[in-house]
């Protein structure tokens, strides 16, 4: 099977068969490929070959993709731009990857660098243009850059091979066929978009659909009018919809939903299995294990409460302090290994050298596997509290509160505390239908939880900080936090 590039969408038989589509553009998988071809083209006589690096600071859009398997045609790297971000933020960016060519849905003469503008993409291929030598599985594919939530963004190098695998995995994990039919819903700087909304349905021989910005009431329109069979997105979108989905919405091509990028409670995949009527497949993996590493399956045991077991070829241990492997039933740091791991941080050897040991991916995640081999997460490492010497997990602390049928979503960090060294604190948002106090949320929990792992207080506010992604932002948690302690 070829690598990822050029070729992946256009195997024999493949020509006028529907590829992507967005809001104003539908393509077939060979109008798909003269589009890259022209756009390859066109970023050749601009500068980039092969080890360049082009960035596409474009919201969600089929152009987007054309650009991205563009520089894969030159044997280029692409990475994407968040569309949300700062002139400033996205700068930083660009002028770390030292990006040849910057295509943008704007002008950014700031930027100081080669730009194009993305509606003067060329559409139409060029007869004379000769194209260079197909991608290789070791050629650098994406550099995707990590939200930053731990200290400065890092470029996480992800070869064809990485995709490659990513993208077939998954769709085995899900059984793709070329009758599936993708709705992308999240953003396309992540990679669980590339990898699970784009690549795997096209590897499959499928399709995508891309949506604009998310919205309710437009995910329900658009399952309707475009019958996709799967989409993939966040706990805060899964929140969401079983909070406000409307009557009679016709979810019928649905077979199954992915959940990942931050973990699910129970209660909130079991609410969502049931009002949408059909399997949440919840995994889990790292920007540097190239989007999944754990998955529960669709043909076979799903464990709620799990992000199931390894992708077939990956191989997950949890370890202690000193790297030593643990039994099961036994929590410990998730390490992961396999075909799926990054090169590297972009000119940060050192980081790489800290984060992949031996070929092991160290997560930074405290988890445990049982004895059939799915890993349940405890916690982030760094997220967890050290409260009068214990250590306290604050997941175990959102889970008790997520047994409670009017919180939607909860969050708990640490505060700094002069007794204890630190004190939990909680966060939490209720259902739009419900009403609760911080009060009644901790008689909840004094029944749950033993007295040191309770919070010193639970707050019901409308909505919690988020990262790029879409995942809590628990840095900006702590620092209102202790603002909070501080004007005390």
């Amino acid at each position: 099977m070829p690598v990822v590039g050029y070729y992946a969408w256009n195997l024999t038989g493949r020509g006028e068969r529907p590829c992507v589509r967005d809001d104003t553009t539908e393509l077939s998988y060979a109008q798909f490929a003269a589009r890259v071809d022209a756009a390859a083209a066109q970023f050749e006589r601009l500068g980039v070959s092969a080890g360049s690096v082009v960035a596409a600071w474009l919201p969600n859009r089929v152009e987007l993709l054309v650009a991205m398997m563009a520089a894969w045609r030159l044997r280029a790297t692409a990475t994407p731009v968040n569309p949300a971000f700062l002139l400033s933020e996205a700068k930083r960016q660009i002028d770390d990857c030292d990006a040849a060519l910057v295509v943008v849905d704007r002008p950014q003469p700031e930027l100081a660098r080669p730009t194009l503008a993305v509606d003067d993409l060329h559409v139409d291929p060029d007869p004379a243009w000769q194209p260079p030598a197909e991608p290789v599985p070791d050629d650098i594919a994406l550099l995707i850059y990590t939200s930053g939530s731990t200290g400065v963004p890092k470029g996480v190098e992800l070869t064809h091979a990485n995709l490659q695998y990513m993208g077939s995995a998954i769709g085995a994990n899900s059984d793709l066929s070329a009758a599936d039919h993708a709705l992308l819903i999240l953003p396309l700087f992540h990679v669980n978009a590339i990898a699970v909304s784009f690549l795997a349905p096209v590897l499959a021989g499928g399709q995508l659909s891309i949506t604009g910005s998310f919205s309710v009431s437009r995910f329900f329109d658009d399952v309707a009018r475009l019958r996709p069979t799967y989409f993939s997105a966040v706990p805060t979108i899964y929140a969401i919809l079983v909070s406000s989905m409307p009557p009679h919405a016709d979810l019928s091509s649905l077979r199954f939903a992915i959940c990942g990028a931050a973990p699910i409670s129970r209660e909130l995949l079991a609410k969502a299995q049931d009002v949408l009527g059909l399997p949440i497949l919840e995994g889990y993996g790292l920007t540097e294990g190239t989007c999944a590493s754990a998955c529960n399956p669709l043909h076979g045991q799903r464990k709620p409460g799990t992000v199931g077991p390894a992708l077939p070829g990956q191989r997950i241990a949890i370890v202690d302090d000193e790297g030593k492997p643990l039994p099961a039933g036994v929590p410990g740091e998730v390490v992961i290994a396999g075909p799926s791991i990054m090169r590297g941080y972009l000119n940060l050897p050192a980081a790489t050298a800290r984060t992949v040991r031996d070929g092991w991916l160290h997560t930074g995640d405290v988890g445990v596997l049982d004895d059939d081999g799915y890993l349940t997460l405890v916690d982030r490492i760094k997220d967890m509290i050290i409260g009068g010497g214990e250590n306290l997990y604050p997941k175990e602390i959102e889970n008790a509160l997520a047994q409670h049928c009017a919180v939607l979503e909860a969050a708990v960090v640490g505060r700094p505390d002069d007794v204890y060294g630190e004190v939990p604190v909680a966060y939490v948002v209720a259902y739009p239908d419900a009403t609760v106090t911080g009060e009644e949320l901790l008689d909840h929990l004094s029944s749950r939880l033993t007295r040191s792992k309770l919070p010193v207080s639970v707050t019901v506010v409308d909505d919690l900080p988020r990262n790029p992604v879409g995942k809590i932002d628990k840095p900006t948690l702590r620092i209102r936090a202790r603002s909070v302690a501080h004007s005390t």
